[in-house]
């Protein structure tokens, strides 16, 4: 099996990152899992009072089976949720439910960079599991054609992880401010349902630096990056 150690010289700070990300993800979700909302409201509840208060009643709010496998599906309209989102009354379920309320509401708002993001998924997953294959194959064989044919490949999966961030962030951004207009946590518990939110939006940071490293991983090996004529 083919390893390149310069690939781990190159991505190993978001891989570090990512590490990192994930394991504050995870205690911030269960210390406040723990914590009880004062309304006991469930994270199914807050994300329906959410989407009625935007005046959308054309979105289904399912229990979905994984932990923190909770998203919103915006060609059927469904929004997702794990059980322990689903079924708890805790300020990170309820946090985590008005998130992907959140992105509901942008599709209804007519949100340009979800918009984006969702049309570049067809391209990407045609794209992203032929970039390293190319990208290799054109290393063996020399070929500048089958290298600039990865690059482009990976470059696409490149554009999601960063039209990504602005999707989560203005989701999170809603969902801070709508779960207190909404009477549905009081301003105190939104902090500590934003730090589960904010801890979550590393993982996304992570993910587009990992990219971001990965494809100037790939242009230093075609000889693009660093080249000196």
């Amino acid at each position: 099996m083919f390893f390149d150690p310069v690939y781990l010289l190159f991505t190993l700070p978001g891989i570090l990152l990512g590490l990192w990300a994930s394991a504050k993800t995870k205690f911030t979700f269960d210390r406040y899992s723990r914590v009880e909302s004062l309304n006991r409201v469930t994270g199914a509840s807050a994300a329906l009072r959410l989407l009625a208060n935007a005046g959308i009643r054309d979105v289904r709010v399912e229990e979905t089976q994984g932990f923190l496998s909770d998203h919103y599906d915006p060609t059927a309209k469904v929004l997702r949720l794990s059980p322990g989102v689903y079924r708890s009354d805790s300020i990170a379920a309820i946090g985590v439910a008005c998130h992907e309320a959140g992105h509901a509401i942008q599709h209804a708002q007519g949100y340009s960079a979800l918009g984006l993001r969702s049309s570049l998924v067809p391209l990407v997953n045609l794209a992203s599991p032929g970039a390293y294959i190319f990208f290799l194959i054109g290393l063996v064989l020399n070929s500048p054609a089958l290298l600039w044919l990865g690059i482009i490949c990976f470059g696409m999966a490149v554009l999601f992880s960063l039209v990504t961030l602005p999707v989560e962030y203005d989701a999170s951004r809603r969902a801070k401010q709508l779960m207190v207009s909404s009477g549905i946590v009081t301003q105190s518990e939104a902090e500590g349902a934003g730090e589960v939110l904010s801890a979550a939006f590393l993982t996304y940071v992570a993910s587009a630096v990992t990219a971001l490293l990965t494809l100037l991983y790939f242009l230093f090996r075609s000889g693009l990056l660093g080249r000196r004529d």
